[in-house]
Formats: structure tokens, sequence, C-alpha cells
């Protein structure tokens, strides 16, 4: 639940309400009830901020043959005709059309470990999109599980509303029939009108928020939210703080992202070194001409060389490539550290939440028993007229408030649960075991790995 759900919920009502809903958190889930599990399945299968996570690293897997085209040759065929006219004499003139085709075949014997290099960065790339796209799925299966938990609640507190204005009218009509006996004053009259008026202001603000919620949702899980069930706190939760910090270092998916990407970072630093070393390149090359010149119909030519290239001064940009690369590695390092942190704090924070949550249920609990023993000594005294319908109302507020705070908990809790189940890395559809094709990003990385032609994608674009 929201933070601000409690702050919004301020109207009158009775404890029945409020035992409603608590029975409707913690019930068992009705047939043909969308679960939180469902919700999940279907957030994970058709999120669009995840599918493009899942179009951006396979377009990342691409740089791995782009890397090995290195090692493969270059080949080029080219294609001429000339028209030419030789004068010889003032009476002689010779026209001649001349065709010349030609192969040419390079291929780099050494580059400066600039391949391999450039290979291995692409690999650890590679590494650390597929850990960046583990990051997205849990962070989208996460607003999944808030998503459900704000409908599930928000329209609880529309059913809460709406059957409170119906307890309030009935006081209402009672409190006025008590006038006209002369029991109350008007002073109580004005104050049942005042509390039932409150009420329809509350409703339609919860019906908005509810109507937010919905839009929420189906943004993320991709469908309207229909028969919504009770949802219960995250399996396999960490027993202890110690646990969860160590399964977080170990496991979360952005420090293993980051980890890859300082690796990826070394490579380059690497591969711009390789710009200061000789290359060694062996070039072949085939043509036939047709009509070379006059005195000959036809010719051929094919040559093999070996060329080496050594880079002595360029302008300084190499020099400066390299200071780059080592500057972004630096960076890299530092930021290991900083998502490391982040982690840690992250799993502070869902322990605390959690924790206080769980604690939350036992208070709420002893809140809500005393609170209804309070309401009832209150009705009891007010039929003798030692309390006031002012006190009647208040004493079924405080009850109220009480019962939707426990089920504030219960609520608090399972979103707790899962956002801790994210801070350790553990919020995956696998780890969920939801009901779903698993997306397998080395699929697509096998297929389009040793490819040396072809245009089309493994999934036909």
């Amino acid at each position: 639940m929201r933070k601000n759900d409690s702050d919004r919920i301020s109207r009158r009502g009775t404890g029945r309400i409020a035992a409603a809903f608590a029975a409707l958190v913690l019930a068992s889930a009705p047939a043909g009830a969308e679960t939180l599990t469902s919700a999940l399945s279907a957030a994970y299968s058709s999120n669009p901020d995840l599918n493009a996570a899942r179009a951006g690293q396979r377009a990342t897997d691409e740089a791995v043959p782009q890397a090995l085209s290195g090692w493969r040759p270059q080949v080029s065929a080219t294609g001429t005709i000339t028209q030419s006219r030789t004068r010889f004499s003032s009476v002689s003139t010779v026209d001649l059309t001349n065709t010349q085709v030609g192969v040419a075949v390079s291929q780099y014997l050494f580059r400066g470990f600039q391949t391999v290099n450039t290979t291995k960065q692409a690999e650890a790339s590679v590494q650390a999109g597929r850990a960046s796209l583990s990051n997205t799925e849990q962070d989208t299966l996460f607003s999944a599980a808030q998503a459900y938990m704000n409908v599930l609640t928000d329209e609880a507190i529309v059913s809460l509303n709406k059957q409170n204005i119906e307890v309030l009218a009935e006081q209402l009509r009672a409190t006025r029939d008590r006038f006209q006996v002369g029991e109350v004053t008007n002073t109580d009259v004005a104050q049942s009108e005042a509390a039932l008026s409150g009420a329809y202001t509350q409703l339609n603000q919860a019906e908005a928020n509810l109507l937010s919620s919905k839009a929420t949702y189906r943004q993320i899980i991709g469908r309207e939210p229909q028969n919504l069930a009770p949802a219960t706190p995250a399996p396999n939760v960490p027993s202890t703080l110690d646990e969860a910090l160590r399964l977080g270092h170990a496991y979360h998916p952005a420090i293993i992202s980051s980890v890859y990407s300082e690796e990826a970072a070394a490579y380059a630093v690497k591969t711009a070194e390789g710009a200061l070393l000789p290359t060694v390149t062996l070039q072949g090359a085939a043509t036939y001409d047709n009509n070379p010149s006059v005195l000959y119909d036809e010719g051929s030519a094919a040559s093999i060389t070996a060329q080496v290239t050594i880079p002595i001064y360029q302008g300084g940009s190499e020099y400066s490539a390299v200071r780059e690369a080592k500057e972004t590695r630096s960076q890299a390092l530092l930021q290991v550290d900083s998502v490391r942190q982040q982690v840690r704090a992250a799993v502070v924070s869902a322990w605390g939440a959690l924790q206080a949550a769980t604690a939350s249920i036992s208070s709420a609990k002893a809140q809500v028993k005393a609170a209804q023993i309070a309401l009832d000594g209150v009705r009891e005294e007010a039929k003798v007229g030692q309390r006031t319908t002012l006190d009647v109302l208040d004493a079924e507020q405080t009850l109220l408030d009480s019962k939707v705070s426990l089920v504030t908990a219960e609520s608090d809790r399972v979103v707790a649960s899962y956002a801790l189940l994210s801070a350790i890395g553990s919020l995956t559809a696998q780890k969920l075991a939801l009901a779903v094709d698993y997306y397998q990003p080395e699929v697509h990385y096998q297929q389009v790995r040793d490819k040396w032609f072809g245009l089309r994608t493994p999934s036909g674009q």
C-alpha cells in the first residue's frame, strides 16, 4: 500500500466494515480470480519496457560478431569499362572499348591485439547487458506487485467508503428520529450530517485513486484488473539481515552488471593501446583485361602483397584515446563500489520495512481489540445519556482507523517482502516459479555469434 493511503482513509464507519476488508485480504482466492502470481506472469510476458530491454540486449549481442569480423578476410570485386580513341597519324584512328574485372582479398595477420581485445570487450558487454536485463526484469516484477496491491487496496477502500455511507445514512436517520422525541439536540443531527457529507467526499477521492491505480496496473501488467485475489508475502525471504546482505552482495544483477562493465572498460584500454602497435596485412588481387591496348586483345594479372604498417605519429589522437579509455575504466571501477552501496542500502531499507510491517500487524491487532471494547462501552453509555453522538462517532472512527491500520500493515508486508527479494536479486521469474516461457538471452547470442552472412535477424526481421 502507498504511504499516503492511510492519510486519505479518514471517514466515519463501523468496525464491521473494516473487518470485512481484513477478511478480504486474508481470505483464500475465489475460483477464477486474478492472482498476484498470474499478474506477475502477465507482466513478465508482455510488459513493453521489459520487452524493449530484451530487444536492446539482442542488439548488444551483435557486438561480438562485429568484433570477430576482424579475424575474417575482406573481399571486394571491381569492374570498369573504358572507351578510348587513339590517333596514330592524321589518317589513322583506333577506338577501343576496354573491360576490366578484378577481385581483391585482404586479411589482417596482426592488428596489435585489437581483434582479441575488442572481442573480449564485446563479450564482457554482453554479460553486463544480461545482468542489466535481469535487473530490469526485477524492477518490472516489483512494479507489477506494487500495482497489484494498490488496485486490491483501493478497491477495498472504495467498498469501505460505500458501506460507510450506508451506515452513516442509517445513523443520521436514527439521530433525526431521536431529535423528534427530544432525546438529542440539533447539534447531534448536524454532527451526523457533517459526517455523512464528509464520507461522500472521501468516496469521490477513493474512486479517483482507484482509477489511477487501474491505469498503472494496465500500463505495467498489460490488461485490466478484474476480480483480484488476496495476496500473501513473497516466498523464500531471508530470515536474517546478514543473510540478506550476503545474498544481495553476491547475486544482485546490478552489481554483476557493473563488474562486467568494468571488465569491458579494461579491454577497451588494451584495444586503444593496440592502435600504437604495428599491423600486418596480407593482400591478394587478380584482374582480367579485355582490349587493354591496341597491341593486346586481352591480359590478366595476379599479385600477393604482405604489408607492415608501423605507426610513428599521427597527430596524438591515439594517445588521447588511451587516456580517455583509462579514465572511463576508473569511472567503471568507482561505479562498482557505488552500486554495491546502493544495493546494501536497498537491502537494509527493505528489511526494515518488512520488519516494521510485521511488527505493526501485532500492535494493530491489539489496537483493534481495545478499540472494539471502547466502542461497545461508549454505545452503552450513550443509551443512558452519559455519552453524546459525537462520542459514538469518534469511537467508531477510532475502531475503523485501527482496523484499516491492520489491513495497511498486511498490505505493506506483502510489498516489503517483494522489495526485499528484489534487493537481494531473487525477484526473477524462475525463482518465483512463474508459469511462463522463460526468456533466455543466450539463445539469441549463440544464433548470431558466428554468423558470417545474413541480413535477417533470428526472429525473421
